[in-house]
């Protein structure tokens, strides 16, 4: 996309890569299964994690199962997880920008995890999906229109 050395924005943390490439997967899930954006509001920590998604119905326990079943069925994809840079006026449309800060550098890294998902992040992830472990949904809430997933991944043997 673009042969310049990248300028990065300085990134203000530094994630666990298993959990914030399972982030990523669970975010793709959540807009292929419902239509949504991506997670507004994430915290993402080692031991376990919570994404908020803006839903017009509450998921039913089968939609819920749905979702860890899919994350997982991505996750023992083997997937590769690269990154591409690019420039602010060639990010793809399907990548949402909202989320950039206002002073974002005008190189931008977009992370892809094989043909599942592309997203603009700064953030540390594995090289491959085989990394991650098993997604666990541990649990849920719906209040006023916001779903909260809370969850965890469970280490391979």
């Amino acid at each position: 996309m673009t042969n310049e050395t990248p300028i990065l924005n300085e990134h203000n943390k530094q994630e666990y890569p298993p959990m914030h490439t399972a982030e990523h997967i669970l975010n793709q899930t959540m807009v292929r299964m419902f239509g949504c954006t991506r997670s507004k509001n994430a915290h993402i920590e080692r031991k376990k994690s919570k994404c908020d998604y803006q839903l017009t119905c509450e998921p039913t326990a089968e939609q819920m199962a749905a979702i860890e079943a899919q994350v997982n069925e991505v996750i023992a994809s083997h997937l590769p997880v690269t990154e591409e840079y690019t420039t602010r006026d060639q990010i793809p449309p399907e990548v949402e920008t909202d989320k950039l800060p206002e002073n974002a550098s005008n190189t931008i890294r977009l992370v892809r995890i094989g043909n599942y998902d592309l997203c603009a992040c700064v953030g540390a992830h594995v090289e491959n999906t085989s990394q991650i472990g098993t997604f666990k949904i541990i649990s849920h809430t719906w209040e006023s229109g916001t779903l909260r997933i809370r969850f965890k991944l469970i280490a391979q043997l």
